[in-house]
């Protein structure tokens, strides 16, 4: 999957890949909105995630990104997150 998502992106190029992002994203966020409403079933949910999932991971391809450090990253975020919901007097503690 890495080389295929490797050539995509290599091929179309870093920019046209950013500029089509976005409507990628856009079509997500309608499928979710269509799926809440009783327009959209599933599936179209997960087709539109995956198109956007596909694009993340040719950018993180591109630049060499190894999950490891997403994910690090992503635990931080989540930890933070978590902590502001809770307020400064309580922290967030595995369970």
């Amino acid at each position: 999957m890495k080389d295929k998502l490797l050539y995509i992106i290599k091929y179309y190029g870093l920019y046209n890949t950013l500029k089509y992002i976005h409507s990628e994203y856009f079509e997500l966020d309608e499928s979710i909105i269509n799926f809440e409403n009783g327009i959209d079933n599933i599936d179209k949910v997960k087709e539109e995630l995956s198109d956007c999932l596909c694009m993340l991971k040719q950018i993180q391809y591109y630049y060499d990104i190894k999950d490891s450090e997403v994910e690090k990253v992503i635990e931080y975020k989540l930890d933070r997150q978590i902590n502001r919901i809770l307020g400064s007097d309580e922290k967030w503690k595995k369970k």
